[in-house]
């Protein structure tokens, strides 16, 4: 018997070929596309509107891949970090933040990250591999297994590790998968990608027509500055950024997100929160002002709250939406910038269950 087929990454379309393939009409592949994704079915056994001769077919020439669960944790504010195995012994993290009644996904999209930012730990991984489409989405199906009666996933935002345009096929894929109807059904509006600034996929991804949330990580104002904390700036430094942003089709009522990590004494002055304010003028935008996470292969500190609160003031007093984004799970280190599995050391417990 060939190597069987993993169903979990395909398309509704690849799905529907995949039927057809096997002599089945179309509709099966709904149907298995709502089993897998909108279900979480992880067995044939389960599908019980599909005919029993099929099921057994169908787990003869395929099969529903999954994450494996390694590890879990749980913050003293609620956020919970997960492990979890890839099929080929690499690992990765997700977390789930509660906020205000509800939860948000933050998904990673690669093993490592290749971009190196210096503020983050992700980057000292270096690239390992690229996530698949199946694994992007598995990680929300895992979530929703582990949740507590009443509790529900209302966002996702694809900001754990790695950098997700640089995964860019893989990761719309799986963004069509979550967003679709006979799927798991977000709407476009709950979710968020954030991205260091590749400028050539923005572009594909605002000519997708895949109507997500975009947010820039742009933390400098300057190219001198931004040169520094985020490398790939040397390639498009911010005019080409700002101009592609500029243009980037947003959808009606929506606003682009810039997230700023504040660093002491190196972006957080009061001329930095002006050079801000000239740097998107008239953008339809709203920032993100996230204070350092700090961790010891990190070679920079977190700022005092006065000079955040003091930054937040220049540019709300120019008319630009800004929040402080409180850091969760910092004990858990499940905060911004601070997933990495080099060198984890989580287990399940005796029963199998996440520990």
């Amino acid at each position: 018997m060939p190597n069987k087929i993993d169903l979990k990454g395909l398309s509704l379309e690849e799905l529907e070929r995949f039927v057809t393939d096997h002599g089945e009409p179309v509709y099966r592949g709904h149907q298995l596309f709502h089993w897998i994704y909108g279900r979480g079915a992880t067995t044939f056994a389960e599908m019980t509107d599909l005919p029993i001769t099929l099921r057994a077919r169908l787990a003869e020439r395929a099969s529903i891949g999954a994450l494996a669960p390694l590890g879990r944790e749980v913050s003293q504010d609620g956020t919970r970090k997960y492990l979890f195995g890839c099929a080929d012994g690499r690992q990765i993290e997700t977390v789930l933040i509660p906020d205000e009644g509800r939860l948000t996904a933050c998904l990673s999209t690669q093993v490592g990250c290749a971009l190196a930012c210096a503020f983050c730990l992700t980057g000292t991984m270096g690239f390992v591999r690229h996530l698949q489409t199946a694994e992007i989405v598995d990680q929300v199906l895992a979530l929703q297994r582990d949740l507590q009666p009443g509790e529900r996933i209302g966002n996702l935002v694809l900001m754990g590790m790695g950098e997700p345009l640089h995964n860019y096929d893989a990761t719309v894929k799986a963004l069509t998968i979550l967003a679709h109807p006979l799927g798991l059904a977000y709407p476009p509006r709950r979710i968020a990608l954030s991205t260091v600034g590749l400028v050539p996929e923005i572009v594909r991804l605002g000519q997708s027509g895949l109507p997500v949330n975009l947010a820039v990580s742009l933390h400098a104002a300057t190219d001198e500055l931004r040169d520094r904390l985020v490398p790939i700036n040397r390639r498009y430094p911010l005019k080409v950024l700002m101009a592609t942003l500029r243009a980037y089709p947003l959808p009606s009522r929506r606003r682009l997100t810039f997230e700023y990590v504040l660093i002491d004494g190196m972006n957080d002055r009061p001329e930095d929160a002006r050079e801000l304010v000239k740097l998107l003028r008239g953008l339809r935008c709203k920032i993100n002002l996230l204070p350092l996470n700090e961790a010891p292969a990190i070679p920079f500190h977190r700022p005092s709250r006065e000079r955040v609160e003091t930054f937040q003031r220049i540019l709300k007093a120019a008319g630009l939406l800004t929040t402080i984004r409180e850091s969760r799970g910092m004990d858990i280190s499940a905060a911004c910038g601070l997933l990495v599995t080099a060198g984890a050391e989580k287990r399940l417990d005796t029963a199998g269950h996440l520990a």
